[in-house]
């Protein structure tokens, strides 16, 4: 079954950005990136639309497949 976190994983590996770049560009740390992906935590959603533009993604491939 897909996640968030699961999205959220892909698109940064499909990004070839490891946890630490990606928490870098987010300001965040590398361990509130693994919460995320292994969904410990829920992003806020000023997180949510930073994740958007770093990956350059879009809201619908970030939560696809999720309830």
């Amino acid at each position: 079954m897909k996640s968030f976190g699961k999205n959220l994983k892909t698109l940064r590996e499909l990004n070839k950005m490891s946890q630490v770049q990606f928490a870098n560009k987010m300001n965040t740390t590398q361990q509130r990136v693994s919460e995320w992906e292994c969904d410990k935590v829920e992003p806020s959603l000023h997180n949510i639309l930073k994740m958007i533009k770093v990956l350059n993604t879009t809201f619908d491939e970030l939560t696809d497949g999720l309830e």
